[in-house]
């Protein structure tokens, strides 16, 4: 079939007319959305060993297990395994030699009747790559964009369909598996904002580098992984909690970053609001960022990726390179409060009206999407040279026209000042690391922490080599 795109009825008759793939589909929440692309396009007979929707909570539980949440990661996994082992069970002794089995399930939530819920959902395809090959996975998390529910069981059916056309003829290209995700769809009516890859046909694969496939392509805003490289879905993330997100190029990591951090949480936990609840601290790089030079260098965010990861943080990639549409990207996924970390040459950067020239309101209509959720600023002070002059939240100067909306929003409380930093960093620049790091001037490892100095000099991350004196 080439390279051409194939719609998704073309995607279902191949799978079914290739006589390897062999398996059960599991769907709950929506309907047998999936499975019915199958039985629709013909020779289903040769693919679907079994299908069933467990909706009753008591009976789904009886299968799979108890869920503290039926539409999760854990319940996908578990009807991921059950089913799967069942075809290996009851199917391997008559037909295992020429047969690669798979199990496809989803747990999915669609528009209710009131349009009061969230529509989202699990789905994942466990499958052998070859007849008694140990198993591969691939699992995505979903969001429905859809206004009503029978356009988004539709949407449902097509990417089902496309990850098991990915997963069982595209899975030794897991970028092409990823791209294939959108065919017959639009961004408008479907979002993937996480999707791991597991397995022994996935060995080589890192999943940081799916999830920002995700963004690049267009499939969602943003994508997270924690310390241990595992990819994140956020809404599971930040359920219920505060959030507190520093935006950087982290290229490296340094001293000053981590301090920006540590001060921001201090006063941010302090406040009543937030005192004694959960908070979650994301490091946050924009696709703009990581595009700056161009083309996207691969070498270049994993290891930023790798330094963020050995001082235990957690990172998000994102497509909002305006500070008002990641408040609003925040804002969608927790009801607590958010609060972002920044320094004052970017809080100045944010008074550019050039930057607001797309919106109808302008600079203000964009304040006005950061601000409207209490979220506040915290600002950590500039110094351009040892002994100089101070730069504050108090002592910043914006252009003319905006000083009164600057002093009204510092006056309501939107910028919060650091001043609990560590004076000893505030001479620290990423941009001098760097320059010393290729000059081979050892200096720079005392500006960074001590374990993103051993990971650059033992990986050669940045342009490190050996021998610095």
């Amino acid at each position: 079939m080439g390279d051409e795109k194939l719609n998704t009825h073309q995607k279902a008759l191949r799978v079914n007319l290739d006589k390897r793939w062999y398996g059960s589909f599991a769907e709950i929440g929506a309907g047998q959305e999936v499975v019915r692309w199958f039985f629709r396009v013909g020779g289903a007979s040769g693919t679907v060993a079994k299908s069933m929707s467990a909706y009753d909570m008591a009976v789904s539980d009886a299968i799979y297990g108890t869920a503290d949440r039926y539409v999760s990661r854990p319940r996908l996994q578990a009807m991921l395994d059950h089913e799967f082992g069942l075809n290996i069970e009851r199917l391997s002794a008559s037909r295992g030699d020429s047969t690669s089995f798979f199990a496809f399930a989803n747990t999915v939530a669609t528009r209710n009747f009131a349009g009061t819920n969230e529509c989202h959902g699990w789905l994942g395809v466990k499958f052998q790559a070859q007849p008694h090959d140990e198993p591969s996975q691939v699992i995505i998390h979903v969001r429905m964009l859809d206004t009503d529910a029978a356009a988004q069981q539709e949407a449902l059916g097509i990417v089902g369909v496309s990850l098991c056309y990915g997963a069982f003829f595209l899975h030794h290209e897991p970028e092409s598996l990823v791209e294939s995700l959108l065919d017959s769809l639009t961004t408008g009516r479907i979002e993937i904002d996480m999707i791991e890859f597991n397995g022994i046909e996935f060995r080589t694969v890192d999943n940081r580098l799916m999830a920002l496939k995700l963004v690049q392509v267009g499939l969602s805003g943003a994508a997270m992984f924690g310390p241990d490289r595992a990819v994140l879905q956020p809404s599971e993330v930040f359920y219920r909690k505060a959030v507190l997100v520093e935006r950087g190029s982290f290229r490296p990591l340094t001293h000053v970053n981590v301090d920006m951090m540590r001060c921001a949480l201090e006063k941010f936990t302090a406040e009543e609001a937030v005192r004694g609840k959960p908070v979650v601290q994301v490091m946050e790089l924009t696709m703009h960022n990581l595009l700056a030079t161009g083309a996207m260098d691969r070498k270049d965010f994993l290891a930023r990726a790798d330094v963020l990861s050995a001082c235990g943080m957690t990172v998000m990639v994102s497509d909002y390179s305006e500070f008002f549409r990641l408040a609003a990207y925040l804002a969608r996924i927790t009801k607590e409060r958010i609060g972002l970390v920044l320094g004052v040459p970017t809080l100045q950067e944010i008074f550019q009206e050039k930057y607001y020239t797309q919106l109808p309101g302008g600079i203000l209509e964009s304040f006005g999407r950061l601000f409207k959720n209490d979220l506040k600023l915290f600002v950590y002070p500039l110094q351009e040279q040892i002994g100089g002059t101070l730069g504050t939240v108090d002592t910043l100067q914006v252009a003319p026209e905006l000083q009164k909306l600057f002093e009204y929003l510092r006056d309501r409380g939107s910028f919060v000042g650091l001043d609990n930093f560590n004076p000893e960093y505030l001479s620290i620049f990423s941009r001098d690391v760097l320059n010393r790091i290729a000059s081979q001037d050892s200096t720079w490892e005392k500006m960074v922490p001590a374990a993103v100095a051993e990971l650059i000099k033992g990986r050669g991350f940045f342009g490190y080599r050996k021998g610095a004196r």
